[in-house]
């Protein structure tokens, strides 16, 4: 960016549209201008922080007019730490700009025909409908301006949230509207438990502190699991911490922890220790159950996870004699909410542990035509697996946001299933996924679904079949 660019004011800006990633945008000298925590029809002054020969990137500084679809935001937190993005537009708008968002990316990535995208399937609580959220430890709270300015000393110490881009700021949460139950109780309590009695916050610069993250999920049935991560093995302190928790909240059903002394907050390695309750939760739909496990991945979203798998199973159109493969398959939530319309299931997923409870959660429910297999996907996935099992009449994938390894898709081509059901947290590489499929595959249907009310994101189902 060249310095004449830099900190350059913008005045009188029109935002006219929504963006990815949660950005609008508003067009100066022909040049396209991303603006964050702005809404469309905001008429705004920009400072430019970014720039490039084509774009350029900034932040509202003044506001001459706003958008007649503003809203106020409910959070305290928002426009710091960056979890809702979307608060201050109304939720009808907000899923406007999903469904658009998913035309788009289909439009410019995928480039093959497409049907018309159905109107997005809303969900029924925009608050408090998240089922699992982490929140880190740190030494180094972020402080508001005002706060610096004030020259004041401050707690330096917080539970919450990492400052979007900053990996070393956490910022202190006091409510969160994403999870309701006892989790904001849970969180302001332990913080307020560590604080007088001294214990170490962690220390990401320079890897060293006791208390390092939380991890707090629960279930519609109303379960809840709460995990503590240390970053040092206190043979005094960890007890104590545990003991806390478990006196001060006995509606905890599966309370753990785990020592991680790494560099990274992931623990799929390490062991968890089921301090006390049980060592999974269990979620409900359609009467079947479905453990989760502490390593386990679920919808983070409990009731909208039956709308989308709903949809899944209807485009998977089954007659009861079909072999379906449910690749990335979780804790086979799709696999066994399926199963009793197929003759047979097959799901395959990266995590072990999660295999596990997919299996576990086939013999609870009396589900006996179900194979789960644990490997990564490309490797899993061979000429061998196939002549092995019965060719797949139906294919439903879930991946990660990454979408599907190229591998993948190209064994995905080779098998030629008659259909293909595809859902995507990701839009954009679910559609370079597709244009790779288009080779033998054309787009029937496609189905947003909004599983994350006040942010950009959105899931999206397609059904894709065999072209004659």
């Amino acid at each position: 960016m060249s310095r004449k660019m830099k900190n350059k004011v913008i005045t009188n800006l029109l935002i006219e549209r929504i963006a990815s990633e949660g950005k609008c945008v508003g067009y100066h000298e022909g040049k396209v201008v991303f603006v964050s925590n702005v809404a469309p029809g905001d008429m705004v002054d920009v400072r430019i922080t970014r720039g490039k020969s084509s774009f350029m990137e900034g932040e509202a500084i003044n506001f001459h007019e706003y958008s007649k679809d503003r809203i106020d935001p409910f959070c305290s937190h928002f426009g710091v730490c960056g979890g809702c993005k979307w608060q201050h537009i109304n939720y009808d708008l907000q899923k406007n700009y999903k469904r658009q968002q998913v035309v788009d990316q289909f439009q410019r990535i995928a480039k093959v025909p497409i049907p018309e995208v159905a109107p997005i399937l809303g969900s029924s609580e925009t608050k408090y409908y998240r089922n699992k959220l982490d929140f880190t430890f740190s030494n180094s709270r972020w402080l508001t301006r005002e706060e610096i300015n004030s020259g004041k000393e401050f707690e330096r110490n917080a539970l919450g949230f990492h400052i979007p881009k900053m990996f070393d700021k956490i910022v202190d949460i006091e409510h969160c509207y994403l999870q309701g139950g006892i989790s904001n109780n849970v969180r302001n309590s332990l913080r307020e438990f560590a604080l007088s009695n001294q214990l170490s916050f962690y220390d990401i610069r320079n890897q060293v502190g006791l208390l390092r993250n939380l991890i707090i999920r629960t279930t519609s049935m109303g379960q809840t699991m709460v995990i503590v991560q240390f970053g040092e093995n206190d043979p005094e302190s960890i007890p104590m911490v545990m003991e806390f928790l478990k006196n001060k909240f006995p509606e905890i059903t599966s309370l753990l922890y785990v020592i991680n002394t790494k560099g990274n907050e992931t623990f799929h390695d390490l062991e968890i220790v089921n301090y006390a309750g049980l060592p999974y939760i269990e979620e409900e739909m359609e009467g079947l159950k479905f453990r989760v496990g502490p390593k386990s991945f679920y919808q983070t979203n409990s009731k909208q996870a039956y709308e989308l798998y709903k949809v899944a199973r209807d485009f998977a159109e089954l007659k009861g004699d079909e072999v379906v493969y449910d690749l990335y398959t979780g804790t086979g939530t799709i696999a066994n909410f399926v199963a009793k319309n197929a003759k047979q299931v097959i799901g395959v997923e990266y995590v072990e542990a999660a295999i596990e409870d997919a299996k576990l959660n086939s013999q609870i429910n009396g589900i006996e035509n179900t194979l789960f297999y644990a490997g990564d996907m490309k490797d899993i996935l061979t000429e061998d697996f196939i002549s092995n099992h019965a060719k797949p009449d139906v294919v439903i994938t879930d991946p990660p946001r990454a979408g599907m390894h190229e591998d993948v898709v190209n064994m995905l081509l080779r098998l030629e299933s008659p259909t293909i059901v595809y859902v995507s947290c990701n839009p954009a590489t679910q559609a370079r996924d597709v244009a790779l499929l288009a080779e033998k595959y054309q787009v029937e249907r496609i189905q947003p679904v909004d599983m994350f009310p006040q942010t950009y994101h959105v899931e999206n189902v397609v059904r894709l079949t065999l072209k004659s």
